[in-house]
């Protein structure tokens, strides 16, 4: 999978260099664009490797392990496990978010609940996400959880309003699906618009929360 972008030598030292921090049954998983990412075990705990890719300049994953440990007390992502740098390319391990992206997932009720909870406590923290409207870092498993913050930064946020768009405003295959299962109509839609800029303007969710119970 990543044979044309790190030499099977130095994949082979990375392995070890894992290995030596406890980690074992240490396989590739996905890329990205600035990553290359494993997933492992890990004291019988499923966790993921992020390494910095050889031709990726960007050097930000240790700011977004201080991110991740400063949000990690509220259960919004998976726990921060180590941050280091292997030959000049930085790595990062975190715990497994068990799930699938929302894009596939059968979204329930509570999940919907669950993502307003986390997307507004991420707002109150000042913290924006950056990536939310892809539909490819919130991961909805037994629980809710959101990754990658390798793009989030201390700056105006607008995750709870992105992700209302996405799951339920914006016309694409996940709010398709979301509208399909629920019975979401006009007025329901109306609705959340309104729901969505008081909460812009005010910050309260009751209004959202009522309008979502009624799904």
């Amino acid at each position: 999978m990543f044979d044309h972008l790190i030499s099977k030598a130095q994949l082979g030292r990375f392995y070890s260099h894992l290995r030596g921090l406890g980690l074992d049954e240490i396989g590739p998983y996905a890329k990205g664009t600035t990553s290359l990412i494993f997933r492992a075990r890990l004291d019988e705990k499923n966790v993921i490797i992020k390494l910095q890719r050889p031709d990726s300049p960007r050097q930000n994953f240790a700011r977004e392990a201080e991110i991740i440990k400063a949000v990690e007390p509220f259960g919004v992502t998976p726990p921060l496990i180590a941050y280091g740098v292997f030959e000049g390319l930085e790595y990062l391990i975190r715990g497994f978010a068990e799930g699938e992206i929302i894009f596939y997932a059968e979204l329930e009720k509570r999940h919907l609940f669950e993502i307003v909870e986390k997307t507004a406590l991420l707002d109150r923290l000042g913290l924006d996400h950056g990536q939310i409207q892809g539909g490819k870092h919130i991961i909805i498993g037994e629980s809710v959880y959101l990754i990658d913050f390798e793009k989030a930064n201390w700056r105006k946020p607008k995750n709870l309003t992105s992700a209302m768009a996405m799951i339920f405003l914006n016309d694409n295959y996940i709010s398709r699906r979301v509208r399909e299962k629920f019975g979401v109509d006009e007025s329901f839609l109306r609705e959340m618009r309104n729901e969505v800029r008081i909460y812009k303007r005010t910050g309260q969710l009751s209004g959202l929360l009522r309008l979502l119970s009624r799904l």
